[in-house]
């Protein structure tokens, strides 16, 4: 149903309210930073490099188990 003080629809007017929270909560400083993505993704790669054996070996176990468990299909 339109409204008639401004010819929209309840649905396009929801869709506005939405797109203006969008653009509040890009704009606030509460944001993530850039530098706090940067140290999360520091800290992910540190923990490949110090895991790597283990990782490779869990990846290589599962592949190995998709492989067998496939075959008997």
């Amino acid at each position: 149903m339109k409204n008639k003080e401004n010819g929209k629809t309840e649905q396009q007017n929801v869709m506005q309210a939405w797109k203006e929270e969008g653009k509040q909560f890009l704009v606030e400083e509460d944001a993530v930073s850039v530098v706090e993505i940067v140290l999360i993704i520091v800290v992910l790669i540190s923990l490949v490099i110090i895991f790597k054996t283990q990782l490779t070996s869990l990846v290589t176990n599962i592949l190995n188990k998709i492989t067998s468990q496939s075959n008997s299909i």
